[in-house]
């Protein structure tokens, strides 16, 4: 059967109810006439060591509540249960003040506790010998270590370990949030990798079937011939668009990745395969001129999906945005990959529509890899550069 609330560990409840069976435990004490068990002058009623019980009870009552009130109250109490002649259910009693102020209180007051009862034992130590004239009256030190320097001790060492669990949950917390930061990151940065692979897959395709598309609608009079190359080029970029998703798709599905973080590659977006892209992009009515300096060479497979991809955008982008001709230069040089596509831009601004992601994800992919990119007029054509570094040479 659970407790009530008000009794749970750390409230107000659980300390009045431990002063309380303090209380009944030293009146049980002074019943069974235990206390006092020194007394000075005979002649001092028993009922005059209630008072200092009853005061150092209330001191355990306000043990969390106030700290340095209770010691002070409970401190009040034993010396005037001393002065009367000493009982043992205060000396007990003022055991667990001790501890409480130790556990509880702040810490220069465990600190100074420890001084001074440290102090009191050597003292009693000293005055128990000079008194009885004997080594047997060191007794009287062991009682002070007994009621005053073990409670002490045993509230210190209970302090230490509760700080040292706080300190450990708070790290424990701390590295939950920051696994949780890290987790949050690495979910957000793959979502921007795949918007940007999905960008670069549909993009390409989908503008080539709406050129055409409205090249249809728009020129009048056009003979079966033109309309059916004009078709043929909208299946096939349909058709390289969904063969594209697809792959993508069953990537996305493939198990094994228990994080949740996919990582949808087109195995086949290699640079080399460059010529199968100017192909498509020229059969949708781009002239492309084509340049390679140096030789080529295996590029890393990041590099060579990146380099691929940034072609595959900036012939898109001249496709939709220029005026029909484009010139694509690939240079490879010993410790990187430089792409340079140019093209003349359409007067007016005239072109399919675009919201600029092309060129944020281009610059994301170079910046992933510790390239350069630049985009933008360059005299008097659009030119995209990039150059993406391969980890070899010096």
């Amino acid at each position: 059967m659970r407790a009530p609330p008000w009794l749970d560990s750390g409230t107000l409840g659980r300390d009045l109810v431990l002063a309380g069976a303090s209380l009944a435990g030293g009146l049980v004490l002074h019943a069974l006439g235990w206390q006092p068990q020194v007394r000075p002058d005979g002649n001092v009623p028993s009922a005059l060591f209630l008072p200092p019980l009853v005061a150092v009870c209330v001191a355990v009552g306000l043990r969390r509540v106030a700290p340095r009130a209770s010691l002070a109250v409970g401190t009040g109490a034993l010396v005037v249960d001393t002065a009367l002649g000493s009982s043992l259910g205060t000396v007990l009693v003022y055991t667990q003040v001790l501890y409480d102020a130790c556990v509880y209180g702040p810490p220069r007051l465990w600190r100074w506790l420890l001084r001074i009862t440290v102090a009191l034992s050597l003292v009693g130590v000293v005055v128990g010998v000079l008194a009885y004239g004997q080594w047997r009256g060191a007794a009287l030190g062991v009682l002070v270590v007994l009621a005053g320097l073990l409670p002490v001790l045993t509230g210190i060492s209970v302090r230490q370990y509760r700080d040292q669990a706080a300190a450990e949950r708070a790290r424990a917390e701390q590295t939950a949030r920051l696994v949780e930061l890290d987790r949050r990151q690495a979910v957000s940065a793959e979502r921007a990798r795949m918007a940007r692979e999905l960008h670069d897959v549909v993009a390409n395709h989908l503008s080539a079937v709406a050129i055409h598309a409205t090249a249809v609608l728009s020129v009048p009079g056009l003979d079966r011939g033109q309309v059916e190359s004009a078709l043929r080029v909208i299946r096939e970029s349909s058709v390289q668009g969904l063969a594209e998703m697809r792959q993508m798709i069953e990537v996305l599905r493939e198990p094994g990745t228990g994080d949740g973080l996919a990582t949808p590659e087109v195995v086949t977006a290699r640079l080399a395969e460059a010529d199968g892209l100017v192909d498509r992009v020229r059969a949708a009515g781009l002239a492309v001129r084509v340049r390679t300096d140096g030789t080529p060479g295996a590029l890393p497979v990041g590099v060579d999906l990146a380099a691929y991809r940034i072609v595959q955008e900036s012939l898109t982008n001249a496709l939709k945005h220029g005026t029909g001709e484009a010139e694509l230069t690939i240079a490879y040089r010993p410790a990187e990959v430089v792409l340079t596509v140019e093209n003349p831009v359409r007067r007016g601004g005239a072109g399919l529509p675009g919201a600029g992601a092309g060129l944020i994800g281009m610059r994301e992919r170079a910046t992933l890899l510790a390239g350069r990119f630049t985009a933008g007029p360059h005299d008097g054509r659009w030119q995209v550069r990039a150059a993406l570094p391969t980890g070899e040479g010096g």
